[in-house]
């Protein structure tokens, strides 16, 4: 398998880990968008979300909150963003499952969601119907 974070969970990559237990794995991202930036993985290859089976997810829950627990004691930040992207569309660019936490010292500092609505989007009543259909 050609996976990067595959090769760090194998030790043949190195990487700045913070965190590991027997199913999930934490290290700071080599292009940080703040102090602290941290992935966690689970060990077991999952493309993405979707593709995780429930067990997988509560494990890197579980690590997450480790981490962000860490981080918070350790660096102080005011606050955090949780990140996840999933698909190349949404700008998954490593296909291997992958939670950010984004470790906030001020707002305007760092990660910042852009806000862009689709002006083809259907109101919320017509998706709300679909959705419940």
């Amino acid at each position: 398998m050609d996976c990067l974070f595959c090769k760090i969970i194998q030790g043949e990559i190195p990487a700045k880990i913070i965190y590991e237990d027997e199913f999930t794995m934490a290290f700071l991202d080599l292009y940080p968008n703040s102090e602290g930036h941290t992935l966690v993985i689970p060990k077991k290859h999952c493309v993405d979300f979707t593709d995780a089976d429930l067990a997988t997810a509560q494990q890197v829950v579980t690590a997450k909150k480790a981490v962000v627990e860490m981080l918070h004691k350790k660096l102080n930040p005011v606050g955090f963003n949780f990140v996840s992207n999933q698909g190349s569309e949404a700008h998954q660019v490593i296909f291997h499952y992958h939670e950010h936490i984004i470790p906030k010292y001020m707002k305007e500092l760092g990660y910042s969601p852009a806000v862009s609505p689709d002006p083809k989007a259907r109101d919320t009543e017509t998706i709300f119907q679909i959705i419940k259909k």
